[in-house]
């Protein structure tokens, strides 16, 4: 009996041919499209015509109350705190591999299928499926999906981890599935005028001018609201003031935002909140050696991770700049595989 996998179809061309090479390994496949936001009738139109190529069924499933719950709300309560979240990894953990994932085991699927590339291992030392980083390595979303739980990795299949994204488009040119030319999406899903000018309609009157200030409480400027702004930045801050300044700190409860020299922002030791970490016994690390990637773009730091008196902490071997509060940061073991994670707390 054919195993049945549910496909997520976004319309791009790495969610087409993950459903291409499903069905071409002999799996039943359904296609499924996730409403979050409205979708246009255009683009509607185009992921149908990629099913109705493949001969294959489509479903729209809707999950807009549990997508408000969980990541724009998320999302906006973090910018109120000062913080820098990353709703696409929130998303990916609630919504794509858990609403969905539900929703699968409802029409009796043993799986669901992305177009994520990142590979799904076995891994004998720790007795579970797990993830780490695909044949591209410029595309590898291993970062994106370190929430993910022993079940949702088990439940799932990542078509696209033996490929590269010029081998995909090349599928999908040879297959007629989708234009591979086509400009990928980015930037926030509900946010796409940018992620300020949504803030401003959302929060409203909440967001007020403060002030700019120094380590020593000097008054250096003005800003726009706080919740505007993240640590580590120095563009768009609308100062003249000679030289460079990063913003080395928000203080929401002041409506201030702190600002200083880049040497400021590197951090030696960070703790971490709200950590994933589904092989580890969190009471038992004791100054284990991962590498830790503090952002999606970071090439990764040799550190130790420990645990103590309730807080997980990650001590780096040389500090770096890349800590940013609100953010996430993942760690790796020395085979390259994704152990967990967490949001840095400071």
């Amino acid at each position: 009996m054919k195993k049945k996998v549910l496909v997520g179809i976004s319309g791009g061309v790495d969610s087409a041919v993950s459903a291409y090479l499903l069905k071409r390994e002999g799996y039943e496949v359904i296609g499924a499209t996730i409403q979050l936001n409205d979708i246009g009738e255009k683009e509607l139109e185009e992921i149908k015509d990629i099913c109705k190529k493949m001969k294959i069924e489509h479903k729209i499933i809707t999950f807009k109350k549990e997508f408000q719950k969980n990541v724009i709300d998320y999302f906006l309560s973090e910018y109120s705190r000062g913080n820098t979240p990353s709703p696409c990894i929130i998303c990916d953990e609630k919504i794509k591999f858990g609403s969905f994932l539900k929703y699968a085991e409802k029409l009796e699927c043993d799986y669901i299928a992305t177009g994520h590339y990142v590979k799904k291992i076995y891994s004998e030392k720790y007795k579970s499926y797990g993830l780490k980083k695909g044949k591209d390595v410029k595309k590898d979303q291993s970062y994106m999906l370190y929430r993910l739980s022993k079940n949702q990795i088990q439940k799932s299949l990542f078509p696209l981890s033996d490929y590269t994204k010029e081998e995909i488009k090349k599928i999908a040119e040879e297959n007629n599935l989708i234009n591979s030319k086509k400009k990928e999406s980015q930037g926030i899903c509900f946010a796409k005028k940018g992620y300020i000018e949504y803030l401003k309609r959302k929060l409203g009157n909440e967001i007020k001018k403060g002030k700019f200030v120094d380590k020593k409480g000097n008054i250096i400027g003005e800003h726009n609201g706080y919740q505007l702004y993240t640590i580590g930045q120095r563009r768009g801050l609308g100062l003249n003031l000679g030289r460079p300044y990063f913003i080395i700190d928000i203080i929401p409860s002041k409506n201030e935002i702190m600002l200083g020299e880049f040497s400021e922002l590197l951090s030696k030791k960070v703790e971490i909140r709200d950590w994933k970490l589904p092989f580890l016994k969190i009471k038992k690390i004791n100054n284990m050696s991962v590498i830790a990637k503090p952002r999606f773009s970071s090439k990764g730091h040799k550190a130790k991770l420990n645990y103590i008196e309730g807080k997980l902490e990650i001590e780096y071997d040389f500090a770096n700049a890349e800590n940013t509060r609100g953010q996430h940061i993942v760690f790796y073991d020395k085979d390259g595989i994704v152990l967990g994670g967490g949001i840095i707390a400071k």
